[in-house]
């Protein structure tokens, strides 16, 4: 059996953010992954995604951004890359593909069973990400007659797909920069929109985000919040990050032919419902945008709201059902979201809803941790950029508690 103080189970940029901080603390430690570095960009993204956050936004620690484009949007490879070269200039001790099995209680502290041999462990940080198990509220059975049937996790371009029209279901970041992707390459696109967040990418001559970080938005914690369990469930950003900085929402993606529907309701016999209620789920995004941007004018001294995006117009003949016989739908994308499985912790830390309970990310298991996880101690917790104060403090209280507990390596 391996040994280490510290074992952090998942590599990408909030466990190698903390292994940088350990490191920095003379901790011994080790980074787990069940495949590579940053496997999850690498593996459950389509190939054209570039960052929602721009580049001066994703520091890591120790790793202010310093390139040539600072309120640029990194590409997906490009990302990958800057990880792993953070990883290998901090020294980060991963082991690839190695995937952990069972963690439980062993004495004094933990023993983990993975794919490479046992490890005993004072401490465990679960790092596995917030996106974990893709969420698909209507699988499909695949057969000859029904359209193929994949999450945005598996969508990797217009070319991978069957022939015909797409249903895109979801209107969140994925939704809308998918939908907008198959559009442009020619496809029918028809997006089925629930509830969903809409904001401009620039506002009053900058990124959204430059509005939000710099009026503490993004450093909220939950206790600040007066509906907690509201600002869990919100939706991510109606936003891409495009060279020429444009809009991806609902009304650019009428503007090219997409047709927005209702909330996908059921599917039976061969036919999808959706729900009456796009104009409910449109009005809702428009008036929280306008509440968010009237308080981002109230920050920047603006007196008018002089050049607000103009309300999105409601289609007067949206689709209520889809026939897979008649209507050439080839494939439906499933833009819908992720749980989180903690199958392999066999500790008493999961709630109800499947969570992982914690607080600030320390558990009621005494040397358990949480990393990276959304609305782990702030909102932008499980941002590129957020995860670092998040580490520091995660490897402050790891440092603390391995020396008041006597179990910190000489």
């Amino acid at each position: 059996m391996e040994q280490a103080d510290v074992v952090i189970v998942g590599a990408g940029q909030a466990g190698i953010a903390l292994s940088h901080c350990l490191r920095k603390r003379g901790i011994s430690h080790v980074v787990l992954e069940r495949g590579r570095i940053g496997e999850r960009w690498r593996s459950s993204t389509w190939r054209s995604l570039r960052l929602l956050t721009p580049n001066w936004l994703n520091a890591l620690p120790g790793s202010p951004y310093c390139g040539s484009e600072p309120d640029g949007y990194m590409s997906r490879d490009a990302f990958v890359e800057t990880l792993v070269g953070y990883a290998h200039r901090s020294q980060a001790p991963v082991r690839s593909y190695v995937d952990v099995l069972s963690c439980e209680q062993d004495g004094q502290g933990f023993r983990l069973r993975t794919t490479a041999g046992d490890w005993s462990a004072k401490v465990v940080v679960v790092a596995t990400g917030h996106c974990d198990v893709p969420s698909m509220p209507f699988p499909l059975h695949t057969s000859a007659d029904q359209p193929v049937s994949i999450h945005a996790s598996q969508y990797r371009s217009p070319d991978q797909l069957a022939s015909g029209g797409v249903l895109v279901v979801g209107a969140s970041s994925s939704g809308v920069q998918i939908a907008d992707e198959l559009r442009r390459s020619g496809r029918r696109v028809i997006l089925s929109v629930g509830k969903h967040t809409r904001l401009p990418r620039i506002w009053r001559d900058k990124d959204i985000f430059w509005w939000l970080y710099h009026m503490g938005f993004m450093s909220q914690r939950l206790d600040d919040l007066t509906d907690p369990d509201s600002a869990r469930r919100q939706p991510s950003l109606q936003l891409a990050g495009r060279a020429d900085r444009s809009n991806v929402d609902l009304a650019t993606l009428q503007g090219i032919g997409v047709e927005l529907t209702g909330r996908l309701k059921g599917i039976s016999n061969g036919t999808i419902g959706f729900a009456d209620d796009l104009k409910d789920s449109i009005t809702a995004a428009d008036a929280k945008q306008d509440r968010l941007l009237r308080q981002v004018d109230q920050f920047a001294g603006h007196k008018s709201m002089a050049g607000a995006p103009a309300p999105i117009e409601v289609p007067t003949n949206c689709l209520k059902r889809l026939s897979f016989a008649n209507d050439d739908i080839g494939t439906i994308i499933w833009a819908t979201g992720y749980s989180r499985s903690f199958s392999w912790l066999k500790l008493p830390v999961i709630t109800a809803d499947g969570e992982l309970a914690h607080k600030g990310g320390i558990t009621t298991v005494a040397g358990l941790y949480a990393l990276g996880f959304r609305f782990l101690r702030k909102r932008d917790s499980n941002f590129i950029g957020g995860v670092g104060p998040d580490a520091q403090a995660i490897a402050d209280h790891v440092s603390h508690y391995l020396g008041q507990s006597g179990l910190k390596a000489a």
